[in-house]
């Protein structure tokens, strides 16, 4: 397989993960996926989505203080249209699909997604090495 050929099947194979990990693959999927093999990716590309992901921990972390404001009440007045806005505010920032439970399960989960990613470089080394040797015992002098 040529280089050019290896470097569309990994994008493709990135793509595809990234994809489903957009529509709700969790990292424990992504990882048992890496571990039966059926999810690789070359070092670059692994390397490059590693990186993306401890950025976006690495940000949530530095500001989850400013984050967690949004779930705090906020300062209004006492009227019954105020204390409603005020409880619609805090729990659309906090219940089941609000945003700081989204950001809290996303930073959860992005360390198993890492695991998943290193479990997919190694297994994109080892079918490199194995479709290597087959090719060697094909053509010996290569």
């Amino acid at each position: 397989m040529s280089d050019e050929a290896k470097a569309a099947a990994t994008r493709v194979a990135a793509n595809t993960a990234i994809a489903e990990a957009r529509v709700g693959l969790s990292g424990v999927r992504l990882k048992e996926m890496a571990v039966s093999g059926s999810f690789a990716v070359d070092d670059s590309t692994g390397n490059r989505m590693i990186q993306s992901l401890e950025g976006v921990i690495d940000s949530l972390t530095a500001r989850w203080a400013t984050l967690a404001k949004v779930g705090q009440t906020p300062p209004m007045s006492t009227t019954s249209t105020a204390q409603w806005v005020s409880g619609h505010m805090v729990n659309t920032a906090t219940d089941d699909r609000g945003l700081l439970t989204q950001l809290q399960q996303a930073r959860d989960e992005f360390p198993t997604y890492i695991e998943a990613i290193k479990l997919a470089k190694q297994n994109y080394r080892d079918t490199e090495d194995t479709s290597e040797q087959r090719l060697r015992t094909i053509h010996p002098e290569t």
